[in-house]
């Protein structure tokens, strides 16, 4: 144990290097490095104020250095912690599975502003990978029917794993988009597809690095799924039922 390492040198040593590594500004260097020394030291942030000048054990600056190297290396936070923040609740997420954004959350806002307040729905999630868009939908309509899809069974596990974990009601099931459902009519699709091109320079950039490609990009320059969702919704679809795709700034 290096005495002089206590928690602030260990923070801003680690705040600056990944702001040096990763480009950030000083201010959201500091914020990943606070969140990363927390978990290390499996302590919340109030503590890390409040014990600035403890000098953690050999084995906790040990496990700091490992997670503020893994995190330079261009690893997401999500990935390192094992989960993420999403409408209010924690989901465990792993490199099988996208990470929940913020801006799909205005995805299952639309959705709840969508559905029938009358009466329950039968909802479809179309590549469903964390659940994190089924499960919220689910437990913001306890009395609506929700399915999810998703073609890779590590998606799902996660998917399972966080639906019971959080208590949510799911009908889960493999396949690609509407495989294996054609005979289910539903009241509202939802989809955040892959919809990035091929070629798109942002794939070589962040944290999408690290995320499963065949969520990500689409043929067609990034249209290709989308086109397929909206072609073949009307015949999964009820007669005033509803389509929500998230998609790309430019499309």
């Amino acid at each position: 144990m290096n005495p002089s390492l206590n928690v602030a040198v260990l923070l801003s040593d680690a705040t600056r290097r990944l702001a040096e590594a990763l480009a950030l500004e000083n201010r959201e260097a500091r914020l990943e490095a606070r969140v990363l020394l927390a978990h290390a030291l499996k302590v919340d942030h109030a503590w890390l104020i409040g014990h600035d000048r403890d000098t953690p054990s050999a084995e906790h600056q040990k496990a700091i250095g490992e997670l503020i190297a893994r995190r330079a290396a261009g690893e997401p936070v999500a990935y390192i912690l094992g989960e993420r923040e999403f409408y209010g609740r924690t989901f465990k997420v792993t490199p099988d599975v996208l990470i929940p954004r913020p801006e799909t959350e205005l995805l299952v806002e639309t959705a709840l502003e969508r559905l029938p307040k009358d009466r329950p729905a039968r909802i479809l999630d179309l590549g469903t990978g964390s659940g994190c868009i089924a499960i919220s939908i689910a437990l913001e309509r306890t009395d609506c029917e929700v399915w999810a899809v998703d073609q890779s069974s590590a998606a799902l596990s996660i998917a399972r794993h966080n639906a019971l974990a959080l208590g949510a009601n799911v009908h889960w099931h493999q396949g690609h988009w509407f495989e294996g459902l054609e005979n289910i009519r539903f009241d509202m699709l939802v989809s955040n597809p892959p919809y990035i091109a091929d070629s798109d320079p942002h794939l070589s950039r962040g944290d999408v690095r690290f995320e499963p490609r065949t969520a990500l990009v689409s043929g067609r320059e990034g249209m290709a799924d989308i086109e397929f969702l909206i072609t073949s919704a009307s015949e999964n679809l009820t007669e005033d039922g509803w389509l929500l795709i998230e998609h790309g700034y430019d499309q």
